[in-house]
């Protein structure tokens, strides 16, 4: 593959309703588009995931348009890559950003599909025609809450992560557990408790959860693998996971027993597919994050969760959840609980560019 032109969208989109987290709430949503073209006309999308401010990493919108402006677009113009992995080594000597990297290394691979004119999932190994969907509950009154629980039970979804921070967590949880005692039901933190808060975070054994999720600190693996001594429910990190060394890491430590993999966060599918398979050799169970994403990374993650050792399912909710509208056709949908893996070429879906236009503050094409 010889990479000739990149088309960048910085596109506007408005959830459908305000998201919530420990960190603070999200209503309006950047993003930005990759379509990237190789030298016999096929062409792949990746999809920038970072938001708008540093809340969950480092990274933002104008930080990755920065990176992928000024060094990562211009080093990947022109080169010849023998298989998506390639883009890796490239973008070596650039530290981190691993956002802006994971965009451009998703757009390789759904081109790479599209030329073998197969699936992504199948070319990148994956075991499934259809993968379990799980949803998230963001922080709101309790009311609200459970009346969003019982709709998503509806819909079939096959596991509900809530958001938790201190004040709102072992109460909450509680009257949430009460009232719907078999659903398959977790906790993400978001980095909010610290090891001083371990004989709370120790009440939540109670409460027969599947995991809590990234507890402390978002640079940390050692306090975890101190709390998960004292813990009987399973520490699931997140955060603190942004490289196949960190999973290793995690794992030697036995800081978790869950690891969640965004693709954005650890550099894109290429880093993902690494540390599936070092998680499958320990025996570290394994489910695919979300980042309120639009539909074209969306469509990576549902390919990601083929992979074998996915077995807990993932953020990977329907477009309707969160957008009045997705950017690709079909949008992706849940029916009982399920997604079915398209069967077209790279990541399956047909991107729509006319809506695209509309709704694109400023675009650039580079050659």
């Amino acid at each position: 593959m010889i990479i000739k032109k990149v088309h960048l969208y910085k596109i506007d989109m408005k959830l459908l309703s305000p998201f919530s987290t420990s960190y603070g709430t999200v209503q309006d949503r950047e993003l930005i588009l990759l379509e990237v073209e190789d030298e016999q006309g096929f062409t792949g999308w990746g999809e920038v995931v970072a938001f708008s401010s540093p809340w969950y990493t480092e990274e933002t919108i104008q930080t990755c348009f920065h990176m992928l402006d000024d060094f990562l677009i211009p080093s990947l113009l022109h080169q010849q890559l023998q298989k998506p992995e390639d883009i890796q080594k490239l973008f070596k000597p650039l530290k981190r950003n691993n956002m802006a990297k994971a965009a451009l290394d998703c757009a390789i691979w759904d081109l790479y599909a599209k030329r073998q004119n197969k699936p992504l999932s199948k070319v990148i190994g994956g075991v499934r025609s259809a993968v379990e969907a799980g949803v998230v509950v963001g922080l709101n009154d309790i009311s609200i809450m459970k009346e969003q629980i019982k709709t998503y039970m509806k819909d079939g979804y096959k596991r509900f992560k809530v958001k938790i921070k201190p004040g709102a967590d072992y109460e909450l949880l509680k009257q949430i557990r009460d009232e719907f005692p078999n659903i398959p039901l977790m906790a993400d933190a978001n980095s909010a408790y610290t090891l001083s808060d371990s004989d709370s975070l120790k009440k939540l054994d109670e409460l027969n959860l599947m995991m809590i999720e990234q507890p402390l600190s978002s640079d940390d693996i050692l306090d975890h693998r101190l709390l998960q001594k004292q813990m009987k429910t399973p520490i699931c990190l997140d955060e603190s996971i942004v490289s196949y060394e960190d999973a290793r890491h995690a794992i030697e430590q036995r800081s978790c027993k869950i690891i969640n993999v965004k693709i954005g966060r650890v550099g894109g599918m290429s880093v993902a597919k690494q540390i599936h398979d070092l998680c499958a050799q320990h025996g570290v169970r394994l489910w695919v994050g979300g980042m309120l994403e639009a539909g074209i990374s969306r469509a990576h993650n549902i390919a990601l969760a083929t992979l074998p050792s996915f077995t807990i399912p993932g953020d990977i909710s329907a477009s309707s959840r969160y957008w009045e509208k997705d950017i690709i056709k079909p949008e992706v949908e849940v029916e009982a609980g399920v997604i079915k893996v398209k069967g077209k070429p790279g990541i399956g879906y047909e991107i729509d560019k006319k809506f695209i236009k509309t709704i694109t503050a400023f675009e650039k094409e580079y050659k």
